[in-house]
């Protein structure tokens, strides 16, 4: 009991030292159109152009990308090996479309024995919900900082897009340190990305549950449209490093 009192107190003063994600009015407005705890109808309502036409440029722009980005991505890989050494590659479990487990690989970040550290710092969590978020993580290395600012450490996840397991585009697939209630599972109804809403709002200054709300948005505005356009300001947010840690 003491331990989960610490805790709590610990998140509210996190959040209360956190900038407040606004919802504009507009948004809100747009919330109340659609049935926010059926998005698995919603998400189905979608036309099937518009689902094969974002099936078919996962593909080719992630193949692209990951042809383009391969010097950087050999960089980053010898970094990671003269710091820490091997491996270069995590495969950090994950639950995909509609809670299907997958390997989604980053480039590791974090020292070899992180994983068996984590439940010692579950305690310092800065985010709320089954989210976890440290700002200074100390399993983090010093390569393992500039990746993760820059967002280099997600592009082995190019993979798992051409393999069907992400889309460029989606809700952000979580280390989970608690189960998802009803309303937070719908964020899973689609195929997680490597953008989405939560990563041009802010990130990790957005609070879980503005978060899970931001990702339900996102199933209601799925087009072609919408896609380009967080893409697009993806590029400015990993340039600026807001909110990325």
């Amino acid at each position: 009991m003491e331990e989960t009192t610490t805790v709590g107190t610990q998140q509210a003063a996190v959040e209360q030292e956190q900038p407040t994600f606004q919802v504009s009015p507009e948004r809100l407005a747009r919330r109340k159109l659609v049935d926010r705890e059926n998005m698995k109808a919603v998400y189905e309502a979608k036309p099937a152009l518009y689902k094969a036409v974002k099936r078919a440029a996962d593909v080719a722009l992630s193949g692209l990308a990951l042809v383009a980005l391969s010097p950087i991505m050999l960089g980053a890989a010898i970094a990671i090996i003269i710091e820490d050494g091997r491996p270069v590659i995590y495969a950090a479990p994950r639950e995909g479309k509609d809670g299907k487990p997958f390997k989604m690989y980053k480039f590791r970040s974090m020292y070899r024995d992180a994983e068996s550290k984590l439940q010692e710092l579950l305690a310092q969590n800065e985010q709320t919900g089954p989210a976890f978020k440290i700002k200074d993580d100390p399993r983090i290395t010093k390569v393992g900082n500039f990746i993760r600012k820059t967002s280099i450490d997600e592009l082995p996840q190019l993979v798992n897009i051409i393999a069907g397991d992400m889309s460029i585009v989606g809700p952000r697939a979580i280390q989970k340190t608690q189960e998802y209630t009803p309303h937070e599972a719908q964020r899973m109804v689609v195929q997680p990305g490597l953008s989405c809403y939560w990563q041009i709002s802010g990130r990790s200054n957005v609070s879980w549950e503005d978060w899970v709300e931001l990702d339900l948005d996102y199933i209601q505005d799925m087009s072609v449209w919408t896609d380009i356009m967080i893409i697009a300001k993806t590029f400015g947010v990993v340039f600026k490093g807001t909110g990325s840690y």
